[in-house]
């Protein structure tokens, strides 16, 4: 009986992945190391039909069929937002361009899926939401939909008295604008997880900045984003404390959850029983099993930021696909994210 029930479970299991088929034709733009290591992995394994890939020449481009059998390679954007079997387009491109190609890509009424940031202020993520009207919009701000998060997020709904130490520490970034292309992260996570916040304290010095938030359901957040550290031990923990225990989340990889030990008579009960740290693993992504669910692109959010775009374009039934597979990064998501870099913004330029 137990292996027909398991021989059930896998055949279901499989016929449900065959199951998944898109049906409608998505491209590419951009073809950097982030979206070669995190993004296209996860195309190629929910087999997403790929039509085009857009990149920055014509001698690129001319080897985009090589690499990408049925796939046509293009320098040109205009070609693919002519093309009415498009329906979605993924843009992947320099920081700095994001804002003019995602207006380009709404304007021509496609599903949109960029990687952040998708602007450089609230004015430009206004000016997008018009161009998008009611079509389909994500930001790629993928800690949003890592698993970890999301546990962490729904045991925080219930807690009260919150306050948190959030620390984001990596090596220079010489490249962009530190604050939308790298901060916005940590600063989005805070915002997702605790809800609108304004500045109570601002200090810059160097390539650091320290932050004192307060949300608007009370909790308050210190925060250290600094790129003086190294990208190869780079440092995110985020320490949140209610009145039942301190949760712990680290990189996206583990998170923890240690009770307040109890009192008996006012005295801490661990002076007195002598009991080790009790610590619940409520997340630890395991290394030693290597399947999907275990794979860092899932544990950091890679994948099932993608899955929910994909959805929402496959699926028709607005209701059907926001149940099975929310897009947790579309514009009313990510606006407070952004009040919030511009007030950040405002307050360092004052210092």
């Amino acid at each position: 009986m137990t292996d027909g029930l398991i021989k059930k479970y896998k055949a279901l299991r499989t016929e449900r992945f065959l199951g998944e088929v898109c049906a409608r034709k998505y491209a590419f733009v951009g073809m950097g190391q982030h979206s070669l290591s995190n993004l296209y992995p996860v195309l190629d394994y929910l087999k997403v039909p790929l039509k085009y890939i857009c990149v920055t020449s014509e001698r690129k481009a001319a080897l985009i069929s090589a690499k990408f059998p049925g796939v046509t390679g293009t320098a040109s954007l205009e070609t693919i937002l002519k093309d009415p079997e498009v329906a979605g387009v993924f843009v992947a491109a320099s920081p700095a361009a994001h804002f003019a190609i995602a207006s380009k890509v709404l304007a021509a009424g496609k599903a949109l899926f960029i990687e952040k940031p998708p602007c450089s202020s609230l004015k430009e993520l206004e000016s997008l939401a018009e161009a998008a009207g009611n079509g389909i919009f994500e930001a790629g701000l993928q800690k949003r939909y890592a698993p970890a998060v999301r546990i962490l997020k729904k045991r925080l709904s219930v807690e009260k008295g919150l306050h948190y130490d959030l620390h984001y520490i990596t090596g220079a970034y010489p490249e962009g604008d530190t604050l939308t292309d790298l901060f916005i992260h940590p600063l989005d996570l805070a915002v997702h997880l605790f809800g609108k916040a304004e500045v109570q304290c601002c200090k810059a010095a160097g390539g650091t900045m320290i932050l004192i938030l307060e949300h608007e359901g009370g909790a308050i957040g210190t925060l250290e984003l600094s790129t003086e550290g190294s990208w190869t031990d780079a440092e995110e923990i985020l320490t949140v404390r209610s009145g039942k225990g301190c949760y712990r989340l680290s990189k996206m990889e583990e998170l923890t959850f240690a009770p307040v030990p109890g009192k008996i008579l006012g005295i801490p009960s661990e002076k007195l029983l002598h009991r080790g740290k009790t610590v619940e693993y409520l997340y630890s992504r395991n290394n030693f099993n290597p399947v999907l669910a275990n794979n860092q692109i899932v544990s950091a959010g890679f994948f099932d930021e993608i899955h929910a775009f994909v959805a929402a374009v496959e699926d028709s039934d607005a209701r059907s696909r926001a149940k099975a597979h929310p897009i947790l990064s579309s514009f009313d998501d990510i606006r407070p994210t952004y009040r919030l870099l511009d007030k950040i913004a405002v307050a360092a330029n004052d210092l």
